[in-house]
């Protein structure tokens, strides 16, 4: 499973790579506000910044909901760096411009995804990436995880090649039921995967070895 990190943070995406397990990025209009960037000029700048950072795939956003936009939107995107998908909304306009850039060698990424069926005509059209969003999916009281299975059964029974990619992710425990459930992907913040490192044994055990180090060279 490939590890992408879901930030604008430049820092953070920096630190992901160096633990040497970073395989992308995603980003979206909320998280480049976050990080106080605005601006069309500035946000095609700052993908730039992240591309020559990271070797992996780039997903960045397109903000237009109609299918010409869409289309302008991506194309001046994917032309920033050979690494760069171009995020698409799941709507009907979004699905036809999937379509059309999966004809013209654009990969993409289809976004806000909640159901089995939205995920079914994204891989019809082509998408390169599928992204549930688990963690919105669990707010209102459904199962984000039951979703990750349910497409990749889906998609290993139909020989769909789209990726999945499940987005929205809130905690560590999240990354690892994504896993056990077939995504091929997890996007999350990179606090969600500093924690898989932690755990109160190995921070026991750690302690104790160093105190028996201690004790035997003193």
């Amino acid at each position: 499973m490939k590890f992408f990190i879901d930030t604008a943070n430049l820092a953070d995406i920096r630190e992901a790579r160096d633990l040497g397990i970073l395989d992308g990025v995603t980003t979206n209009p909320s998280l480049m506000a976050k990080e106080g960037i605005s601006g069309e000029a500035n946000i095609l700048k700052h993908y730039e910044a992240i591309c020559q950072i990271v070797d992996g795939d780039v997903s960045a956003e397109v903000i237009a909901t109609d299918y010409e936009g869409i289309i302008t939107e991506g194309k001046r995107l994917a032309a920033l760096a050979p690494n760069i998908v171009v995020k698409v909304p799941m709507i009907k306009d979004g699905i036809k411009a999937i379509r059309y850039f999966s004809d013209h060698d654009i990969r993409t990424n289809c976004t806000l995804v909640f159901s089995a069926g939205q995920a079914i005509l994204a891989a019809k059209a082509g998408a390169t990436y599928l992204s549930p969003f688990i963690g919105r999916i669990d707010d209102v009281n459904w199962d984000g995880m039951d979703l990750i299975l349910q497409i990749a059964e889906i998609y290993a029974i139909q020989g769909y090649d789209t990726e999945i990619l499940a987005a929205s992710i809130r905690n560590s425990k999240h990354i690892v039921d994504a896993a056990r459930s077939g995504a091929d992907v997890v996007t999350c913040p990179l606090s969600a995967i500093l924690g898989l490192i932690k755990h109160p044994l190995t921070d026991i055990g750690l302690a104790q070895f160093l105190n028996d180090h201690k004790k035997a060279n003193a």
